[in-house]
């Protein structure tokens, strides 16, 4: 019985969270351009830093090297290079970045996913979470990817409130970097535990570790 109630606090608890941080990400953030301030533009220089356009360090001021970090996203993502961040160049980011806060969350399902696993594992893990970011069949937001119900077994059991490492860390920015070991995998799952026969039919692209990815 205590295990239950245990269970049921758990996720109501995750359900609040979750409900809480997709209302902040639904927001839709200021247009921001050459001179501006603001609560969005901190974020917008994160963004842009964990893709490796914007070098220095993070302010509320959309000033000069702002404005040609944007630019640069625009030219590689095939959208207007005005330097303006308006909706469709923070649309773009969103679906191929993290903020502060989901970077830490990327952070943590990858160690309480894959923290046995080598470097290029936990990669992996970072990498599936960011392709179901870009993909239709999954969530629009990262917090909504990771929160999706039966998902990930961590979120699932409770691992996922361990505080992630350093490497975890370090494999979350390669991931929402580009590097993707898996080959485009939307799934993994570990052959000697896995029961589900749907996924072991899965297309399979990668085996790293104990996982096997899979489209």
């Amino acid at each position: 019985m205590r295990k239950q109630l245990c269970a049921i606090l758990f996720f109501a608890v995750l359900a609040l969270c979750f409900t809480v941080d997709s209302k902040v990400e639904a927001a839709q953030p200021a247009t921001l351009r050459l001179g501006m301030s603001g609560a969005d533009v901190p974020d917008l220089q994160f963004r842009l830093k964990t893709l490796g356009y914007f070098q220095t360090d993070i302010t509320n001021y959309f000033g000069p090297i702002t404005r040609k970090a944007v630019i640069a996203f625009q030219k590689d993502y095939g959208l207007t290079p005005d330097g303006i961040a308006g909706p469709r160049t923070w649309a773009m980011l969103k679906r191929h970045s993290v903020n502060k806060p989901e970077l830490d969350k990327l952070a943590r399902i990858i160690y309480s996913e894959a923290r046995g696993e080598p470097y290029k594992g936990q990669v992996a893990v970072g990498a599936v979470v960011m392709n179901r970011l870009k993909s239709p069949l999954f969530p629009n937001t990262l917090t909504g990817v990771i929160m999706e119900p039966y998902a990930f077994t961590a979120v699932m059991d409770g691992q996922y409130g361990l505080t992630p490492n350093a490497t975890a860390y370090k494999a979350a920015l390669d991931a929402v970097r580009g590097y993707d070991p898996t080959g485009g995998a939307l799934f993994y799952y570990n052959p000697k535990t896995a029961t589900n026969s749907w996924i072991r039919n899965r297309q399979t692209t990668a085996v790293i570790g104990n996982h096997v990815f899979a489209i």
